[in-house]
């Protein structure tokens, strides 16, 4: 009896198999491919082209798995119709290292069960009517948004939601941002449910992996905590899909396969017909405007958690407060910094730079020190004395022939974490300070890191944005954001609302005990819109202002955009390309297309890059239409084609 078969690799079409046994849909089968044997699955419906004539061969083995249900594989089909990726590729997200895991021993799932007593959270009034609303009135798919300021206790809200599906026998999944730094979230999750749940990031092992997909397929493991990859795991019951921090851009991923998970967990859980619920103190404009079209139902959650008060917001005047030559941190500010720190609050200078200097030239011959793979300058990373690209990875060192015939003199601009960190120990030298950025919170030590932060054995932290998502630091009374001038300027549509979700976040790490916080903001242009935008407690203004402007200008969420990236080492032939692909579109599809223009950073890892950006309604079904042409138009050899749908940044 013949079979179609998916495999996980860059085939849009499954294919077919002999077998003696019956099979059923989603059954995981082991077959030869070429020279290998590798795994596939049984899939709904043979390839659309009947006409190739290849030798059939047989299926060598099924695998003991549970099979995958037919939601799950109608979610992959979509889901490659969507992004605009081969079939077979979705299903690589979906195997773990093109396998599927068969069961364990039993023993092997205990750390999953029931082990510790939970503790007994008691909920706000507030808390409670939140829970009420998100509770669906009726069984199946709804999108709830759950916007809450930040310390409010919207973590315990949505718990409480995810414990009643537990209580029913049926599985989570909570994705998470930045899942490799929060033990202190999983410690949270222990004491609220007692039992632990599982993790699931690029961080775990293998070993750890196969336990965790195996469990989840046969219903031994009851909650995910997970990156974007997790949305891909074989549940055998989901019952309830939970996006924290919904707005984050982390959940876009952007390199391989491309799609945002977000969106895909919508629709995933759109195809189990299960609630899922987002969660976030200031909601995409998406989302915003889905709950303004009554798609979707939300709560909001106004008061912190236990009363605490709100920061308030300090404005420092650099134009009459200048820092120091050379210096960053303004009188003012170290004034107001060690009043903060002699009555035992922690402090927080945020500067979003990683390294020591953005920027490194020589005085005399004036050449800058820049990528020689990628058209970006590099960063001087002081701890390790070395220059990074923070796109490939490139190092150099500082040693450099001055074209002058003199040895370099070195002038570093613009300051990163490093620079400041410095300064801050030159201030403030009786206290300790630590950097928080992923270059120092990214290792196996970054939990005990935490702790001392937590229990205030550090005074000052220097940190990127890495420390607004979502830690909770207890004596942190006073922040500093040192350039914020900066990070209102630029030509990304949605530089505004990534502000306003940056700021509203970093805030919100202040205060939260219920000492009076403040957030201090140095800053050249006092008329600034984004300061008198970030300081005003209720984000929902914001976004009324900003759908206004982006229907009026036909931007996303109102149109839809999709961007053609394409990339070779060949410039001339790149652009030849480009403009070729662009004059096939123009001809036979009837939307707007704009470029090719070259990338803002032209050159990444030694291949130069054009891009193409196409708006169309959202009722035209655009993927569809471009998917059929692109298979029609011929890409030279060495140029590839990359397809952002709903692309969120445009580097």
């Amino acid at each position: 009896m013949k079979y179609p078969v998916l495999l996980p690799n860059i085939f849009g079409y499954p294919f077919t198999y002999n077998s003696k046994k019956k099979l059923d849909i989603g059954q995981y089968v082991k077959v030869p491919f070429g020279k290998a044997q590798i795994t596939g699955l049984i899939w709904h419906k043979f390839e659309e082209d009947t006409k190739k004539i290849f030798r059939i061969k047989n299926i060598l083995e099924e695998i003991n798995t549970p099979k995958l249900n037919v939601k799950m594989l109608k979610f992959l089909e979509w889901f490659s119709e969507y992004n605009m990726i081969p079939l077979g590729m979705s299903l690589k997200l979906h195997l773990l290292s093109n396998e599927a895991i068969e069961e364990f021993d039993k023993k092997i799932y205990d750390h999953y069960l029931n082990n510790k007593i939970p503790k007994d959270f008691k909920f706000s009034q507030e808390q409670m009517d939140a829970i009420k609303k998100m509770e669906s009135k009726t069984p199946g798919f709804r999108v709830h948004l759950l916007q809450g300021t930040t310390g409010s206790g919207k973590t315990l809200v949505y718990f409480n939601s995810v414990m009643e599906k537990v209580k029913k026998g049926l599985q989570a999944l909570i994705l998470l941002p930045e899942i490799g730094l929060t033990f202190e979230f999983e410690k949270k999750f222990v004491e609220f449910f007692g039992f632990n749940p599982a993790i699931w990031h690029s961080g775990i092992s293998k070993k750890n992996k196969k336990i965790i997909w195996s469990g989840l397929a046969n219903g031994k493991i009851k909650v995910v905590i997970g990156a974007r990859s997790s949305l891909f795991l074989p549940f055998k019951n989901l019952g309830e899909i939970v996006v924290d921090e919904e707005h984050d851009q982390s959940f876009k991923q952007d390199e391989g396969v491309i799609y945002n998970a977000r969106d895909m967990a919508i629709a995933r859980a759109k195809f189990e017909n299960i609630p899922i619920n987002l969660i976030s103190a200031v909601p995409s404009v998406e989302t915003f405007q889905n709950i303004k079209n009554n798609k979707y139902s939300y709560s909001r959650l106004i008061k912190r958690y236990k009363n605490a008060s709100l920061p308030k917001h300090e404005i420092i005047n650099l134009r009459e407060h200048k820092p120091p030559k050379k210096n960053f941190i303004s009188p003012l500010t170290q004034e107001k910094v060690l009043n903060h720190l002699k009555k035992g609050d922690q402090v927080l200078f945020f500067i979003n730079r990683r390294g020591y200097s953005p920027h490194v030239m020589c005085k005399n011959c004036l050449k800058v020190f820049s990528c020689l793979n990628c058209s970006i300058n590099l960063v001087y990373h002081k701890r390790k004395d070395k220059l990074h690209c923070h796109y490939c990875g490139f190092t150099s060192s500082l040693e450099r022939s001055c074209s002058k015939d003199k040895k370099c003199e070195l002038i570093f601009s613009g300051p990163g974490v490093e620079k400041i960190n410095e300064e801050v120990n030159n201030l403030f030298p009786n206290y300790k300070t630590q950097i928080f950025s992923s270059d120092t919170m990214s290792k196996k030590s970054s939990s005990l890191l935490l702790e001392k932060i937590i229990n205030n054995k550090i005074n000052i932290l220097v940190g990127t944005q890495l420390i607004s998502k979502g830690f909770h630091f207890p004596n942190l009374n006073c922040i500093v954001i040192l350039d914020i001038d900066l990070s209102s300027y630029g030509h990304d549509l949605r530089a505004s609302e990534k502000n306003l979700q940056l700021y509203h976040q970093l805030s919100g790490r202040a205060g939260r005990e219920g000492k009076p916080a403040t957030v201090y903001f140095q800053t050249y242009d006092l008329k600034s819109k984004t300061i008198n935008t970030l300081t005003n407690d209720d984000p929902f203004i914001f976004l009324e202002n900003e759908i206004k402007i982006r229907k009026k200008f036909n931007l996303p969420p109102f149109e839809r955009f999709i961007s053609l990236i394409l990339t070779s080492h060949d410039s001339k032939k790149l652009y030849l390309q480009s403009v070729d692909i662009k004059n096939f579109l123009v001809k036979n599809i009837k939307i707007r297309v704009l470029g090719p223009v070259e990338a803002p950073i032209f050159r990444i890892k030694k291949k130069y890059r054009y891009r193409i950006l196409l708006r169309s309604p959202k009722s035209i079904n655009l993927q569809k239409k471009l998917s059929k042409l692109l298979k029609n138009f011929q890409i030279q050899p060495g140029v590839k084609l990359t397809v952002d749908v709903d692309p969120i940044t445009f580097n």
